[in-house]
């Protein structure tokens, strides 16, 4: 019997230490902080497919508790919580971009949007002992929802907002306070949540060379409210990496509350200073099923293009293009009207806000993930380049001949994914003004060789890192590209037009890898006009130059196509004229 009672006292004392131990380690995973990926690895192996990292829910919530009554919180103003509140600040080589965070809304309590006419931005130069005056208030340039872009006056000035109140009662102006201002170049700017469950980060300051792949153990993904505070953020491992793009394992219970507006994601090299970030991830739409309702969609990045986008839309959607893609890159002209009427009219194209300095290659990465759930193809070229089909076919039907072989090719090893199409240069062809009818009417003279080329892809068919090189993208296994004959298709890139229009290139490029025209850096390069030096200053010869083959193919086209048989006016001239008068 004492032998028995010796066996069941040594049974309790195990079974003590085991839930001890079980106690124990529960503890220091729930009180030390954000680091269960250690802990989960250390027990379990990594996964070999694409998978969240599990989270505890009640910390993210955690996170967005510890955010409301933050430094991010609505300020009160005589006791009165206010709507709006600046949510950050960066400041760009030429403005100040300040993000206003608006309440929750409702279909009963939607706030209102400022406008520009509400506001004006507030400089605050204390800071600076030679200013000739302490504050100084300006319009904005633009306000675009929750971005208002602020004149860049002083890069030491605290930049606020004056809110002009409604009410005649309220006696004055309400004040957004200053945020503290993020350099645009080492910035983690914006963040999508692609359909695999992954988070794809835009970033800059990681000074990662083009077009290169690199080790993703170098790095990891951040997630949280303020990354000073350890106690408060997420690590998560990256996935690839390229450029200015990474993809990183997104947290469970981030995935379980995706419209979270406090927490932001960034990269860090491991062992160096995190990098800022006003980047919220946002999920993707998710494709519906059965087929892509769009079979070619374009996407395009710009600024100050209103006056040619509407040749551009019209002429592209009689070749079959259905969807357009404009990432509107901190543009100061009528765009939004030109594109408002452009809807209008029945054409489908949606405006999205890109503010970022020098990032087309992420704006198309970007735009790739946005447009796969309802494009088959996606093509990415500029609004001074039009698609040209020199042999009568529909594009449609060259991209069916091309990618399924019954144009007379050889069975390929690998499934079409990119076409690529070689672009041929248009000069003045003698103009001094600008044509009248149109680019495609009046530049008809172009350079011997093509330059370059553009891209068609399938969206589905793109490597996960997203590299590319504004031409074309990296493609996934399986996938291959196939150049067109220039016999069945090209593409008239109007790029040396009159001065007057040529010009505006010079205000800044917005290619990553690609010097601006006015920096004395790499000027013997092909991205630089031939000649033309870093100074916007007008050549004797412009209208002359760049030709050496009149080329009036597709304008001959497009005379045929679409002018009116009365009065000869193509109907972008119609829409220019309704342009001016409704603006």
């Amino acid at each position: 019997m004492k032998k028995d009672h010796r066996r069941n006292r040594d049974d309790v004392v195990w079974s003590r230490f085991f839930w001890c131990t079980i106690f124990i380690v529960i503890s220091c995973v729930l009180f030390t902080g954000f680091n269960f990926s250690s802990f989960r690895f250390l027990f379990f192996p990594p996964p070999e497919r694409l998978q969240p990292e599990i989270v505890p829910r009640w910390r993210m919530d955690a996170v967005a508790t510890a955010a409301g009554h933050g430094h991010d919180s609505p300020r009160k103003l005589d006791g009165k919580e206010k709507k709006v509140w600046i949510r950050e600040t960066v400041i760009l080589p030429d403005q100040v971009l300040l993000f206003l965070n608006y309440p929750p809304s409702s279909a009963a309590t939607s706030p209102r949007l400022l406008t520009r006419d509400d506001l004006d931005c507030v400089y605050n130069f204390s800071s600076s002992p030679t200013a000739r005056q302490k504050n100084a208030s300006r319009p904005p340039n633009r306000v675009d929802g929750e971005i208002v872009r602020c004149p860049l006056l002083d890069r030491s000035a605290a930049v606020s907002l004056s809110v002009k109140s409604a009410d005649a009662n309220a006696g004055g102006e309400i004040l957004l306070n200053a945020r503290p201002a993020r350099a645009w170049h080492s910035l983690a700017y914006e963040a999508l949540i692609d359909r695999d469950n992954t988070t794809v980060v835009f970033v800059k300051g990681l000074n990662l060379r083009p077009d290169k792949l690199y080790n993703v153990s170098r790095f990891e993904c951040v997630y949280g409210w303020d990354f000073t505070r350890p106690k408060f953020i997420l690590r998560s491992e990256v996935i690839s990496i390229a450029q200015e793009i990474a993809r990183c394992r997104t947290p469970l219970s981030l995935l379980t509350n995706p419209f979270n507006s406090s927490i932001k994601v960034t990269v860090r090299v491991k062992g160096r200073v995190t990098l800022n970030s006003v980047a919220q991830p946002r999920p993707n739409p998710e494709p519906k099923l059965g087929p892509k309702p769009h079979q070619l969609c374009i996407c395009t990045m710009l600024r100050n293009q209103a006056k040619f986008i509407r040749e551009w839309v019209m002429y592209h959607d009689e070749i079959d293009i259905s969807r357009w893609f404009i990432y509107d890159n901190n543009s100061e002209d009528e765009i939004e009207s030109a594109i408002t009427l452009l809807t209008g009219s029945g054409y489908n194209i949606s405006r999205h806000v890109w503010p970022w300095a020098k990032t087309q290659e992420a704006g198309f990465a970007h735009c790739a993930i946005r447009a796969r759930p309802s494009c088959e193809w996606v093509g990415f070229i500029d609004v001074d380049e039009f698609l040209h089909l020199p042999s009568g076919q529909s594009l449609p039907e060259f991209l069916t001949n091309l990618t399924e072989g019954t144009s007379g090719r050889l069975l390929l090893p690998f499934q079409v994914g990119e076409v690529r199409v070689a672009c041929h240069s248009f000069g003045p062809s003698g103009l001094t003004q600008p044509p009248t009818k149109g680019v495609i009417a009046g530049y008809t003279c172009r350079l011997f060789a093509p330059e370059r080329h553009k891209s068609i892809v399938r969206p589905e068919a793109l490597n996960s890192s997203l590299v590319n090189v504004i031409h074309h993208f990296h493609l996934g296994e399986g996938f291959g590209f196939v150049d067109a004959d220039r016999a069945t298709m090209v593409i008239n890139h109007y790029k040396y037009q009159v001065w007057e229009v040529f010009k505006e290139k010079f205000y800044r490029r917005v290619a990553t890898y690609v010097a601006d025209w006015q920096d004395e850096l790499n000027v013997g390069s092909k991205d630089r006009t031939p000649g033309l030096g870093t100074r916007a200053v007008e050549p004797d010869d412009w209208s002359s130059r760049f030709c050496e083959v009149n080329d009036t193919g597709l304008r001959d086209e497009v005379v045929r196509r679409f002018s009116d048989p009365l009065t000869g006016t193509l109907p972008w001239e119609d829409e220019a004229e309704t342009m001016r008068q409704g603006l």
